[in-house]
Formats: C-alpha cells, sequence, structure tokens
C-alpha cells in the first residue's frame, strides 16, 4: 500500500484540522498516511520512505511559520525528486504560505505537485471539509 506524510506547523491548530481532513481524503483514495508537526522532523532521514509527501502550514504575518521554513531545509537534502506532493494551510488575511510551500516542492524538490495548494480560512467553514478531503482524493489519484 502506497503511504503519505503529512507534515503541518500550526499556530492555533486550524492547520492541523484540515491536515486530519486530508489524511481522511488521502485514506479514502487508498493510502497509508502518517501525520507529524514539522518541528518532530529533524533530519533528512525522517522523510524516507513515504510515496506522497503534503506539507502544510499557516500563514502568520503574511509568512509560514518558522517550523515549516526549517522542514523545507531539511528537505532540501532529503530525496524527494520525483514524489507526489501538495501544500497546504489556513490563513487570516492573505494566505501566502501554501503557494511559497507549492512552489519550493515543485520547482526546488521537482515534485509531482497536485494542480494546486489548498488555502482555507478554516477547516469547518464554507465547505473546507470537503475541500481538503477532495484534496487528499487528489493527491492520492497521483501516486
Amino acid at each position: 500500500m502506497a503511504k503519505a506524510l503529512i507534515v503541518y506547523a500550526t499556530r492555533g491548530g486550524n492547520t492541523k484540522k484540515i491536515a486530519d481532513l486530508i489524511a481522511e481524503g488521502l485514506r479514502m483514495g487508498g493510502l497509508d498516511v502518517e501525520l507529524k508537526n514539522a518541528s518532530e522532523v529533524k533530519e533528512p532521514g525522517d522523510l524516507e520512505g513515504y510515496d506522497a509527501y503534503l506539507f502544510g502550514s499557516a500563514t502568520y504575518h503574511g509568512e509560514m511559520m518558522p517550523s515549516m521554513k526549517q522542514l523545507l531545509f531539511t528537505a532540501e537534502n532529503a530525496d524527494l525528486e520525483g514524489k507526489c506532493g501538495g501544500s497546504f494551510g489556513s490563513y487570516g488575511w492573505s494566505g501566502e504560505a501554501p503557494p511559497r510551500i507549492f512552489e519550493t516542492m515543485k520547482h526546488i524538490f521537482k515534485m509531482n505537485m497536485g494542480g494546486d495548494c489548498l488555502r482555507l480560512k478554516s477547516a469547518v467553514l464554507e465547505g473546507g471539509t470537503v475541500m481538503a478531503q477532495d484534496y487528499g482524493k487528489e493527491i492520492a489519484g497521483l501516486t
């Protein structure tokens, strides 16, 4: 069974909720899923053994969370080229973090990315639950 890793950085818990919903969608798509907080990933080896990777961060003051920035520096030394990927995150006003993560995964890590990143103000507002689950199913379809 294909395996996916979701790594998230959250400030108030909303990005974690989105990660949980994406995990449901990945499981619906037939993948085994592991979730980690970005602060748990200490070295490139912590990213080994997965077929798909989803990285997500809240946007805070126009930036991704510091632990997600550190994760991206760590991931540069992991062998992610050609792996399936996606990015997501929550935001209050601007939502820059998910597209910045997406572009890093696509252009720096050279990953096979889903159509776009997922940006949600909340996991439960304006259809967020279904959108997050559908995003997980979309990424599962790439593996």
